[in-house]
C-alpha cells in the first residue's frame, strides 16, 4: 500500500505560480513512476505530467509543455509539480499517483494509487 499526500494548491491569479507536493509513505517510492493529473468540473481526469522512477525522464500535456515541471526527491519520498505561467484553463482538482512499474506512463489506468487531491483556483 502506498498513501499520497499531496498539498500547495490555492487561489492564484492568471499568470502566477504554485508548486504541488506529493508525500509517500509505504511501499518504496522510489522505484516507480510517478504522475500528476487533473480533473476540472464536469470533466474526465487528465493527465498532466509523469516521470520515471529516477527522475530521469518526463513527459506532459501538451497545453502545459513549458510552463509546468515535474520532479521528484526520492530521499525524501516527494514528487513536485511546479506550475508557473498559470491560465485559467488550469483550474481543477489535481492528483498526484505512483505508477505499476518504473516506466513513465501517459495512462490513467498505468497507476495504482491516488493521493486524495488538491483544488487548484486560476482566476483571470
Amino acid at each position: 500500500q502506498v498513501q499520497l499526500v499531496e498539498s500547495g494548491g490555492g487561489l492564484v491569479q492568471a499568470g502566477g505560480s504554485l508548486r504541488l507536493s506529493c508525500a509517500a509513505s509505504g511501499r518504496s517510492f522510489s522505484v516507480y513512476a510517478a504522475g500528476w493529473f487533473r480533473q476540472a468540473p464536469g470533466k474526465e481526469r487528465e493527465f498532466v505530467a509523469a516521470i520515471n522512477y529516477s527522475g530521469g525522464s518526463t513527459d506532459y500535456e501538451d497545453s502545459v509543455k513549458g510552463r509546468f515541471t515535474i520532479s521528484r526527491d526520492n530521499a525524501k519520498n516527494t514528487a513536485y509539480l511546479q506550475m508557473n505561467s498559470l491560465k485559467p484553463e488550469d483550474t481543477a482538482v489535481y492528483y498526484c499517483a505512483v505508477g505499476r512499474s518504473w516506466r513513465l506512463s501517459v495512462s490513467i489506468y498505468e497507476y495504482d494509487y491516488w493521493g486524495q487531491g488538491t483544488q487548484v483556483t486560476v482566476s483571470s
